[in-house]
């Protein structure tokens, strides 16, 4: 009988435990790189089936600005990389988010060495894994570059009021009238999933992940320039950083 081939496989994460491990602990999976960066892991441009990526990269010791979440996502999979998140995120949206933005599989690091492995080579085979508890929300993806159905004001007044400002307040950094913006909040709520109309702006921010230096807060990404910074009045608070890339 033919030998199966190992698929080759990249890990990324920031827990030098987490790195070191899955070679010895997996023996179907045969680990060619293990790198605490997306940013190491382009530089050496290693060949590989899959990347197992952790979303949590950026920490206050080691690497501040490391990219990390969607962003970390669309860096490797702009580059041909096939993607796993391999994560202790468990919020659902955040998830589905990585689904949108190219990850192939999602696989809970709760789950078995034995089951995890199982799904890695599902996935390095070309096969797609999604928990259920992430299917089931899929359909608040407009598009594959959107996670809701948040406009970009929208979600500039969620960060206002998720800071505890009152609409007049926004108003008036956003340069729009009081009215306006409560029609925005008005069509922002609407358009929630059903499970989130019931929380607080700073509990629905949470929940989409768009808290400052949250996984999901710089979504959007220029792939071949750096964004222009804001400029103007508007930008004395980075309302709220909507649209410039990391």
């Amino acid at each position: 009988m033919r030998p199966q081939v190992k698929p080759a496989v990249a890990v990324v994460d920031d827990a030098s435990l987490i790195r070191e491990s899955i070679g010895p602990l997996m023996p179907g999976l045969d680990v060619v790189a293990a790198v605490p960066t997306v940013e190491e892991l382009v530089r050496r441009a290693p060949a590989v089936d899959l990347v197992l990526l952790d979303l949590h990269l950026a920490n206050l010791e080691r690497q501040p600005d490391a990219r990390q979440g969607v962003a970390a996502i669309r860096t490797l999979t702009r580059r041909g990389y096939r993607v796993c998140v391999y994560s202790q995120e468990e919020r659902r949206f955040v998830l589905a988010a990585c689904v949108a933005a190219g990850a192939s599989g999602i696989v809970s690091k709760a789950l078995p060495r034995a089951r995890a492995e199982e799904l890695f080579l599902d996935v390095a085979a070309g096969g797609t894994v999604v928990p259920q508890q992430v299917v089931g929300i899929l359909e608040v993806l407009v598009r594959r570059d959107c996670i809701t159905v948040l406009s970009e004001r929208q979600r500039q007044i969620l960060h206002g009021r998720a800071r505890g400002l009152s609409y007049a307040q926004v108003a008036r950094e956003l340069f729009v009238s009081e009215s306006t913006l409560r029609g925005y909040w008005f069509d922002l709520t609407r358009s929630l999933a059903d499970g989130l109309r019931g929380l607080t702006p700073g509990e629905i921010e949470h929940a989409l992940g768009l808290a400052p230096g949250d996984l999901l807060e710089f979504w959007v990404e220029t792939p071949t320039a750096p964004a222009e910074e804001p400029s103007g009045p508007s930008a004395r608070k980075e309302w709220w950083r909507i649209g410039r890339g990391r």
